[in-house]
């Protein structure tokens, strides 16, 4: 649970500074600061104007981030719009208090950003691909990160300044280990036999409701190129005078890595057990080992349980996992050899190798396949690169046509089949592709910014067909719409007959005598704790959610399942949780991310008000589109 703590609290300061640099990044597109001309904006903070783009844009980022979730549409727009307008506050909060971040600063974050960097270090090239691929300069670029920053330090101020205290951190603990006893009956669906059949009245009526569940949705198919970096790999010529000098260059790549197995026996040194105590039992240990097989002396007297039922095995041997004065001696150790003592932070240890697997460069000729495929691969990426940069620049000079990228590129313009915004094949079967497809920019007729699929493939796309979604009649729907209305009937009864036991549970009726009068079977579930139990999720959530019952009188209240399954739960006892040892271990992380969120909490309400007090105007008819 703390894990779990420390990730909402350190993935809400991430969210920020991420939404921040994406959003100027991929939705506040150049276009934004271009002449509008008439267009109405949807809302404004200040002098700043959004215009109905914007909330397209942001909503096409959350659609990508959040795929996989239903959330309706308009919510997400709606949720997108009021993202661009608390970040907007923001900024021009930050910008009235005199909050600046140097250029060499921005410069630096830019650097260190895995989006711009090959091999480890920071590319130019790269940098400069990905940005003319997003249509932004560097320096309008480094504006904004500036921005995101600065947004950054003051939300930083605010959460870095919080704190929590022994108390908090307890009441937490008594709350998080607090345990439950429920007792629960499952109230299942009558058979759909068993329920009158909808009329045709009330058929038609529900098909005029919910027309939006009757159609075809909208599909596109798209044209596209795609640069990809095996295929220009295969087209680099190999000699073999090329191939050996790059075979004696790269020797790393070709090498075997020695294969090192180790074993050890630890004797701890703590509050309990001085370092001289340590090192005899060590020294009396390695006398042992001349009448002793190592691992049987680890599994009997070693301080490290965890590895001494095995042996005293540390598996592989692997630099920089132990300490360098294990390290040093591990890996200079023969096969079957034991080393002296040897001292770390956690106490005295002996070692053994217990297997011993040189390593060396593999032959040339055995491997020629691989340098022939290595090396090709690594001439074609500068070309790869290269190619990227003139897709990227081409598909923007001429946004109406594939072709002429692709006769430059010398590739082909290939053609999807139709496909929806949720399922497509061959080259839509891509999130990415589907969402490149969809947006504005490609359905309004122009080429698709580059789409990233994976390392080394780089694709444009732009519609070749648009189908909008259609009505599909009555007749053809209709077995679905009498399925549907007659599953709502079945549900409709359950939940009529779930809160007539409730009443008479709540009236002082017994669980087992509802049991009993409708033939259903209880479930009791005795010390349950948040988060250690195997109840359905739904379920659990609502036992922690319920309030405690009062004295001879349980909590009563129903619950529908993922499944549609209706239950019943009694609620009947509640005890409050203690610390216990592992918590106190783990005290100080608790009071680390509870003063998180608790700051957290602080920069949201600050925000808030900075909101309430800022010029905001949003323009109802116009945000709904």
């Amino acid at each position: 649970m703390l894990t779990k703590i420390r990730e909402k609290s350190q993935g809400a300061l991430a969210w920020v500074i991420l939404t921040l640099i994406c959003v100027p990044f991929a939705l506040w597109g150049i276009n934004n600061y271009l002449d509008t001309g008439k267009e109405a904006a949807v809302a404004s903070v200040g002098d700043r104007d959004f215009y109905q783009r914007d909330v397209n844009k942001a909503y096409e980022q959350y659609s990508q981030n959040l795929q996989g979730l239903s959330i309706d549409e308009q919510t997400l727009k709606t949720q997108a719009l009021q993202k661009l307008i608390k970040d907007e506050v923001l900024l021009q909060y930050v910008h009235a208090e005199g909050l600046v971040i140097t250029d060499e600063e921005a410069r630096e974050f830019i650097k260190s950003l895995p989006y711009f960097q090959v091999d480890g270090k920071f590319s130019d090239k790269q940098y400069k691909t990905l940005l003319s691929s997003q249509r932004i300069s560097s320096g309008e670029f480094v504006s904004r990160i500036k921005n995101a920053l600065t947004m950054e330090q003051f939300q930083h101020s605010i959460v870095d300044s919080s704190f929590s205290t022994q108390y908090d951190a307890e009441a937490f603990f008594k709350i998080q280990n607090q345990q439950r006893d429920v007792d629960f009956v499952a109230v299942p669906l009558p058979l759909q036999s068993s329920i009158e059949k909808p009329t045709d009245e009330e058929i038609s009526t529900y098909y005029q409701q919910h027309l939006a569940l009757y159609q075809m949705p909208e599909q596109v198919a798209v044209e596209y190129v795609e640069l990809i970096l095996d295929d220009i790999a295969k087209k680099v010529v190999v000699s073999d005078d090329k191939l050996k000098a790059y075979y004696d260059d790269q020797k790393e790549l070709f090498t075997n890595p020695e294969r090192r197995k180790i074993s050890h026996i630890l004797f701890t040194v703590n509050d309990k057990v001085t370092d001289k105590e340590a090192l005899d039992k060590v020294l009396k240990a390695k006398n042992d080992l001349q009448t002793k097989d190592f691992s049987v002396l680890a599994a009997e007297v070693s301080d490290d349980k965890l590895t001494a039922k095995n042996g005293g095995d540390l598996g592989l041997f692997n630099v920089g996992v132990m300490e360098k004065s294990f390290e040093d001696v591990a890996s200079t150790l023969k096969l079957g050899e034991v080393s002296n003592p040897v001292r770390s932070a956690f106490g005295y240890h002996l070692i053994k190798v217990t297997e011993l697997v040189a390593g060396g460069i593999k032959p040339f000729d055995s491997i020629k396949t691989d340098v022939i495929q290595a090396y090709q691969k690594s001439q074609a990426e500068n070309a790869f690169f290269e190619a990227g940069e003139k897709l990227t620049e081409m598909s923007f000079e001429h946004p109406d046509s594939l072709q002429t990228v692709a006769t430059n590129l010398g590739v082909a313009v290939k053609k999807s089949s139709l496909f929806t915004k949720d399922k497509g094949e061959g080259v839509a079967a891509e999130d990415k592709i589907r969402s490149a497809a969809f947006s504005e920019e490609v359905l309004q007729g122009n080429n698709s910014a580059p789409v990233e699929l994976g390392v080394g493939r780089l694709v444009v796309v732009r519609l070749l067909e648009h189908k909008a979604a259609t009505k599909r009649e009555l007749s053809e729907v209709k077995q679905n719409v009498v399925s549907e209305l007659t599953k709502q009937k079945a549900q409709l009864q359950a939940d009529e007959k779930v809160q007539k036991i409730i009443e008479k549970l709540r009236a002082g009726s017994s669980m087992q005598a509802i049991a009993a009068e409708n033939n259903l079977s209880i479930k009791t579930e005795k010390g349950l704790v948040r988060g250690k139990n195997k109840l359905p999720e739904l379920l659990s959530n609502a036992i922690f959610k319920a309030p405690k019952p009062l004295v001879d009188k349980p909590s009563i209240f129903n619950v529908v399942l993922a499944n549609g399954e209706r239950l019943v739960v009694s609620l009947s006892k509640v005890t409050l949780g203690t610390m216990g040892e592992d918590d106190k271990k783990q005290l100080e992380l608790a009071k680390k991310n509870i003063a998180n969120a608790f700051g957290q909490t602080e920069f949201n309400q600050t925000l808030n008000s900075l909101q309430r007090k800022a010029d905001v105007t949003v323009n109802a008819k116009t945000q709904t589109q």
